[in-house]
C-alpha cells in the first residue's frame, strides 16, 4: 500500500512539475505578435508624421487661395441687410434694401420687417 501511496502521489507532483510541450511555442508566438505590434505602431505613427509634413509644405499655397477666395467672395452677398451708400434723403428702395422687403410690399410686410429690425437692434436686448 505505501508503495501504492508513493507512486501516486509522485504522479501528482509530475502533473504539477510537468511543462506542457506548447508552452515555449505560446511564448514565441506571444513575443512574435508583440513585436508586430510594435512594428505596425511604429510604422503608422511614420505615416502620420510624413503626412503631416506634406500638409506643412503644401499649407502656403493653400492659404493664399484660401484668403484669395475669400476675398473674392462679397460679404454683402453674405449678409441678409443692405450696409450700404445711404443717400443724403432716404429713397423708397433703399429703404426696401434696409428692410428686406421688395419696393412694392404693402404696409403690414414693412410693419412685420420694420418690427423685425427694431427687436433686433433693440439696446435692452438680452
Amino acid at each position: 500500500m505505501e508503495g501504492a501511496a508513493a507512486s501516486s502521489e509522485g504522479l501528482r507532483y509530475a502533473e504539477y512539475t510537468r511543462i506542457p510541450t506548447g508552452a515555449g511555442k505560446g511564448q514565441a508566438e506571444l513575443d512574435r505578435g508583440l513585436a508586430r505590434t510594435m512594428i505596425a505602431v511604429g510604422l503608422g505613427v511614420a505615416t502620420v508624421a510624413f503626412a503631416g509634413r506634406y500638409a506643412f509644405r503644401l499649407w502656403k499655397p493653400l492659404e493664399q487661395a484660401i484668403t484669395e477666395t475669400a476675398k473674392r467672395i462679397s460679404t454683402s452677398s453674405l449678409s441678409m441687410y443692405y450696409k450700404g451708400g445711404f443717400e443724403q434723403k432716404m429713397s423708397r428702395r433703399e429703404a426696401s434694401l434696409i428692410l428686406g422687403v421688395s419696393p412694392s410690399a404693402g404696409k403690414a410686410k414693412i410693419r412685420t420687417a420694420h418690427r423685425r429690425i427694431m427687436i433686433l437692434n433693440h439696446p435692452d436686448k438680452g
